[in-house]
Order: C-alpha cells, then sequence, then structure tokens
C-alpha cells in the first residue's frame, strides 16, 4: 500500500522531530516532562469524573434503599388488609428496586476497581516523574559544576583580598 502525501509529510515532519530532539537532549527532556504532565493532568480529570460517578451513584443506591423501605411497609400494609392482589403488585415493585440496587451496587464496585486502577497508574507516573525530575542531563551537571568552581575561586579570592 502506498503512502499518501499526507502520510509522507507526517512522517517526514516525525523524523525531523526525531532528529532535532536527539540534537538537543535538554528539548527531549522538556517534552518527554510535558507529555507526562499532560499525562498527569488527563489522569487526575479522570479521576474527578469518577468521583462525581461514584458519589451520584452512591445518593441513588440511598434513594433506592429509601424507597425499598418505603414499599416494603407498603406492602407489609397491603398484606395485613388481605389486599393480595395489591400485595403481589408490592412485592413485585420492591424485587424490581432490589434488582436496581445490585446493578447499582455492582457499578459501585467496578466503578472502584476502576478507581483504584487509575490510582495506581497516577501513583506510578508520579513516580516516574519524581524520577525524570531527579537526573539531570550531562550538560546541566557541567554547568553546575563550573557554577560551583566558579562560586569556589570567588570565594578564595575575597578570602585573601
Amino acid at each position: 500500500m502506498s503512502l499518501t502525501w499526507l502520510d509522507q509529510l507526517e512522517r517526514n515532519l516525525e523524523e525531523r522531530l526525531d532528529a532535532f530532539l536527539r540534537s538537543n537532549p535538554n528539548q527531549d527532556r522538556l517534552v518527554r516532562e510535558q507529555h507526562l504532565q499532560d499525562r498527569q493532568r488527563d489522569l487526575n480529570s479522570r479521576r474527578d469524573q469518577m468521583q462525581i460517578q461514584a458519589k451520584d451513584l452512591r445518593r441513588q443506591l440511598l434513594s433506592l434503599a429509601e424507597q425499598v423501605q418505603a414499599w416494603g411497609e407498603r406492602t407489609k400494609k397491603a398484606r395485613n388488609a388481605g389486599a393480595d392482589d395489591l400485595t403481589l403488585r408490592a412485592e413485585k415493585h420492591v424485587n424490581n428496586l432490589m434488582d436496581q440496587g445490585r446493578d447499582l451496587w455492582n457499578e459501585l464496585d467496578e466503578l472502584g476497581r476502576n478507581f483504584r486502577d487509575l490510582d495506581q497508574q497516577i501513583s506510578n507516573l508520579n513516580q516516574k516523574a519524581s524520577q525524570q525530575r531527579g537526573r539531570r542531563s550531562l550538560d546541566e551537571d557541567w554547568a553546575l559544576f563550573e557554577a560551583h568552581q566558579e562560586l569556589e575561586d570567588l570565594r578564595r579570592r575575597q578570602g585573601l583580598s
């Protein structure tokens, strides 16, 4: 399959970018750091959305629990009054509410597992970012060394004067 002009352009630009980053390690480091920051921001945004979703699911579960309790009392009242047809319909409604509750509970449980996985991804990314921030390039270390040497020379000169 032949490449379209757009594919060729994209490949050419990627090759130029790779060559530029190889010849400019500081820029490469900045690009990697920016990529990590973007990824962290995306993961944190997803985490916030999941927390909102979990809060909504818990609210729905509490509402269902109140409805189950209320309809359970109505069922009991209908049974005590001998309204068998109404009792059966109310029991069926309670069972439907219970099914909805189980579905919501399963959804909340799955959301919890996904949340833990996302937290692990965020933790791993934070650890990777810390490691990258701790690693300086040879050029950066050399510039730091030279600055330290100049500072020591200046101190010695001032001490002798």
